[in-house]
């Protein structure tokens, strides 16, 4: 069993604050990143990982975010298990105060 990491909402606001580069995954869907997202975040529906992975760096971490951290770890465990690093974001959106960005 892969052990997945994870990230509080408050610890990625204060490294945005910061101006850390971040590589934020939105594993959403479109109807609900209608209503925002993480600036910087970059929206790939959950069943559309699979796809993907091509596109992705196996030297980057990546933060995965969804609603409320349930489908953003199953999908961490998926890019684990594929050799990425990738941390849950704790919470997920319901859990974020920060600002958003709204992409309509």
């Amino acid at each position: 069993m892969v052990e997945i990491k994870t990230i509080s909402t408050s610890e990625v606001e204060k490294a945005l604050d910061q101006g850390k580069q971040l590589h934020l995954i939105d594993v959403r869907e479109d109807y609900e990143v209608a209503y925002g997202m993480i600036p910087g975040a970059v929206q790939i529906r959950m069943n559309e990982i699979p796809a993907h992975l091509e596109k992705l760096d196996e030297d980057k971490e990546y933060i995965i975010v969804c609603a409320a951290g349930v489908r953003s770890e199953m999908v961490c465990r998926y890019l684990l298990e594929n050799g990425f690093k990738a941390i849950n974001m704790e919470g997920g959106m319901y859990s974020w105060s920060g600002e958003i960005e709204i992409n309509l």
